[in-house]
């Protein structure tokens, strides 16, 4: 059976969480963070490495917390993303205060991965069913004699994501009457409604969206060469932005660049839906509810009280 690695994109700096690094709070009822669970639900479907994409000044924490202790059990290695790791002739702009996004994190694992490979983000919990459907989808793709790259995507309902406590950027799929999706639009602000979902706009309006929508939650199955796809997307995505006022924040973000590749017609991107709840930390109000449901999956018996013991 082919390898598969777990590429867990965990640099991000949570600035709407508050203090401390998110990604390293204790929820489970034995102290684990939500990365465990997702490394216990990947290793359960089959994969057999993991990547951590961190920030170098994480790795001590990383180490202390997860990183030692996952390494016992699966091979472990890191990629680092930081703000400076850009292409010869270009720089950081001034005022520029952090990375460049979720394409940039898995450009970080360029010489790293070199099988397929799944993406998560580590603050997000998506539940067993999408680890298997991805893991299954990666070891039988045959790209050998594909004219198109061939990815796939875990595919979430809306209504399942959606936080309490603000709003949140979500991927809306677009799907055509045969349930192939040929879009991707990442959108920011989606906030919870009384009858649903809605974009809320700069001036408190609200466009209604279809609960039922299907969403990216950076939940992706990719094959190795698409980490060179992106090192020359990155590129022309910098000189895009070069002396717009857009530099200092504009990210280069998965969603946006499978959506590129959608209609180019260079992909052909499968999207595996899974009915799980998805829950994960946006905002410091996100904690107890989210220390709540692990204590209801471990209550009933999804995991064992303490993960890898």
């Amino acid at each position: 059976m082919k390898s598969t690695t777990l590429v867990i994109m965990a640099a991000g700096i949570g600035s709407r969480f508050g203090q401390g690094i998110k990604q390293l709070t204790a929820f489970g009822p034995s102290g684990e963070i939500i990365m465990d669970y997702s490394i216990y639900d990947a290793l359960e479907a089959g994969f057999d490495r993991v990547v951590f994409v961190i920030r170098k000044s994480m790795l001590e924490d990383f180490k202390a917390v997860i990183g030692d202790r996952i390494a016992k059990r699966v091979p472990v290695s890191y990629a680092f993303q930081e703000m400076e790791n850009l292409p010869a002739g270009y720089t950081v702009p001034e005022g520029r205060t952090k990375p460049w996004g979720t394409g940039q994190a898995i450009l970080a694992c360029k010489d790293i991965v070199k099988e397929p490979f799944a993406v998560i983000n580590a603050d997000d919990y998506y539940g067993k069913d999408a680890f298997r459907k991805v893991h299954d989808y990666l070891v039988s793709v045959d790209t050998e004699s594909a004219k198109k790259y061939r990815f796939c995507m875990a595919g979430f309902v809306l209504k399942n994501t959606l936080s309490e406590n603000g709003g949140v950027t979500r991927g809306l799929c677009r799907l055509d009457e045969n349930g192939t999706l040929t879009q991707i639009h990442e959108t920011r602000n989606i906030v919870k409604t009384a009858d649903g979902a809605a974009v809320k706009q700069a001036d408190g309006t609200l466009d209604k969206l279809d609960p039922e929508t299907l969403v990216s939650m950076n939940f992706w199955g990719f094959t190795p060469d698409f980490i060179d796809e992106l090192a020359g997307g990155f590129e022309r995505f910098l000189e895009s932005i070069s002396g717009q006022e857009t530099e200092t924040t504009a990210e280069y973000l998965l969603p946006t660049i499978v959506d590129g590749l959608l209609r180019e017609d260079r992909v052909d991107l499968t999207v595996l839906q899974s009915n799980d709840r998805w829950f994960g930390v946006t905002y410091q109000e996100d904690v107890p509810y989210v220390k709540q449901a692990f204590a209801g999956l471990v209550e009933r018996g999804v995991y064992p009280g303490k993960l890898f013991a």
